[in-house]
């Protein structure tokens, strides 16, 4: 049976559409979730990465996923959003708060870097806009090579018909790059309205450009890879009781995947993955 996950629902301080939002995941099918944090530095004043909230101040009691006998897991994610190489600091210690870490990059320059160099789990495709770039092979084959995956987010596409458009478009140009490699789908939900069920998801990937098998993939095991993907980083790099970070490490992960897997406990006590997870191109390097 497929674990689904979006790992995009944009944090809101309204504590109530927040809870809506994830109670509705939960209902849809949806095993994890992802409350996205986004940092957009600006170069007239120095700003402070958001601090993410304990997911017990946030919600009182994670309802059960549909379908299964456990709740909902939500983790915490930061998206940065780029325009400027400055905006982006590979050493910051505020990064390790969260368990994923994406940039949405404005420029071909700080794209080819987000692929080809940066530290992160995830590369965001603007959907809001017409991009000032065209996707070239090298950084995508590149970011392919790393782990690293290319997110497109949907919601956009029901608020606005011209935003209906570029998300469309953006992502048909990045799927004849990619070839649907290492791409997830999620809602980037600002309420519960704008969520869709994994299946429907699974239907907006045909529509840009993604495969039956791929899209499938898309809403499951690449996510699954990505979470694996982030805990490699933080477990290569030094522990979370030893940095003060709240991410999570790679054993908590597969612990996490394999509960939902329904594999016996028994099996989840290595401190990183028994063998390569996820599909052939999203597999964790051997040397970690």
């Amino acid at each position: 049976m497929s674990v689904f996950m979006d790992l995009n629902v944009l944090f809101s301080p309204d504590r109530n559409r927040l809870q809506g939002v994830i109670e509705t995941a939960a209902h849809l099918g949806f095993s994890t979730v992802a409350i996205n944090y986004v940092f957009e530095p600006s170069s007239k004043k120095k700003q402070e990465v958001p601090v993410p909230c304990p997911i017990s101040e946030l919600i009182d009691q994670l309802p059960v996923v549909q379908g299964r006998s456990r709740p909902i897991r939500v983790l915490n994610r930061l998206t940065v959003l780029m325009s400027d190489s400055s905006h982006f600091r590979p050493s910051a210690p505020e990064y390790r708060r969260f368990d994923l870490l994406a940039v949405q990059p404005t420029t071909e320059k700080l794209f080819h870097a987000a692929c080809m160099l940066y530290d992160v789990d995830i590369v965001c495709i603007s959907v809001t806009e017409k991009l000032p770039f065209i996707f070239k092979r090298a950084p995508i084959n590149g970011a392919v090579e790393r782990g690293v995956v290319f997110e497109v987010s949907y919601s956009a596409a029901i608020r606005d018909a011209t935003m209906r458009r570029y998300t469309i478009a953006n992502a048909v140009c990045l799927m004849d790059s990619c070839k649907g490699k290492n791409v997830i789908l999620s809602s980037a939900a600002e309420k519960a309205l704008e969520l869709r069920g994994p299946y429907d998801v699974t239907n907006l990937g045909l529509l840009f450009g993604l495969s039956d098998g791929d899209a499938k993939e898309a809403v499951s095991s690449t996510c699954r890879a990505v979470l694996l993907h982030a805990g490699n980083k933080y477990y290569s790099t030094s522990t979370a009781s030893t940095t003060g970070s709240t991410a999570m490490s790679t054993t908590a992960i597969v612990m996490m995947m394999k509960e939902d897997e329904g594999q016996p406990s028994a099996k989840r006590c290595s401190g990183r993955p028994s063998g390569p997870s996820g599909p052939p191109h999203l597999r964790p390097p051997s040397s970690v």
